[in-house]
């Protein structure tokens, strides 16, 4: 089994719609997707829709990836198979997606006074119907010739957390994080912790502190994480009592990974759907949840 627990859509960030991005998924030969679009479900329907077509077997696990802070820090936290009706986190989800336009707004204001030509217009446009954030204001540093690809945006000089251009936004306690998730039957794992390209990483005491919260696992297979930090996390995974997982962290042709390009172990993923209540994988129409 091929499984990919962290991809994007058009929904937030991503440049796939939601049936493309299964589409795509079915395409590349995986058995299991999971759509994690930032701090919204908004594409779970037509993604849903989508599978129903295919004639292959693929699973899709519902999912975001929600943005919470530390110590300053803005970091994610992939959660996994929670209701999305449930009330507290979703008025927790609404307050931080509500909070990205005057947030954009805010970075794109520092970027012109940085002398960089961008508009709201602009990023407007490149956000579509998605939740707006950094990626697609990235993007529009790209048309300007500002820098040469997304990741190169993701700098101090720029709007790496801390940047000359960065702001912040409404994000999550981490520890109200764990709570609102469990509390939806769902299932949560600290995404790329050791991605320290994108800035300041938190150290291994915060892990464990979440750990003993009831975080669920990390993700330690990720194109940000160098094979000596994959060592390192599987190896404090391994005596915290986390899961490991790992994934593509896919956005369509916004960043250069592609689907499958890090996976998940069949035992590690049959242990989430075992952990979760508050909802379930959907299978395609040529296919059984895959657990």
């Amino acid at each position: 089994m091929r499984i990919d627990l962290h991809t994007h859509s058009t929904a937030s960030d991503g440049t796939d719609t939601p049936a493309e991005l299964v589409r795509n998924a079915a395409a590349a030969g995986l058995d299991v997707v999971a759509l994690t679009d930032h701090d919204t479900t908004r594409g779970y329907a037509e993604a849903k829709r989508a599978l129903r077509e295919l004639p292959t077997g693929l699973t899709l696990v519902t999912g975001a990836e929600l943005s919470f802070n530390l110590d300053g820090m803005g970091l994610h936290m992939l959660a996994y198979l929670f209701d999305p009706e449930e009330p507290e986190l979703a008025r927790e989800c609404e307050l931080v997606r509500d909070d990205r336009v005057p947030r954009a707004k805010e970075m794109i204001g520092k970027l012109r006074e940085l002398g960089v030509p961008v508009t709201w217009e602009q990023v407007a446009r490149i956000a579509g119907d998605g939740s707006v954030g950094r990626p697609h204001i990235a993007e529009a540093l790209v048309e300007l010739g500002v820098v040469p690809t997304v990741s190169d945006a993701f700098t101090p000089e720029w709007l790496a957390d801390g940047g000359r251009a960065f702001a912040d936004k409404h994000e999550l306690d981490p520890f109200d994080a764990i709570r609102l998730v469990k509390a939806a039957g769902g299932v949560t794992v600290f995404a790329h912790p050791g991605a320290s390209k994108r800035g300041r990483i938190v150290s291994e005491s915060v892990i464990a502190e979440l750990a003993a919260a009831g975080l669920d696992g990390i993700e330690v297979d990720h194109m940000d994480h160098t094979p000596e930090t994959r060592t390192r996390l599987r190896g404090l995974a391994d005596e915290l009592g986390l899961l490991v997982t790992g994934s593509s962290d896919y956005h369509g042709s916004r960043k250069t990974c592609v689907l499958g390009e890090f996976t998940t172990d069949p035992e590690i993923y049959g242990e989430i759907t075992r952990r979760a209540t508050g909802a379930f994988p959907v299978p395609g129409a040529g296919g059984h949840p895959a657990a």
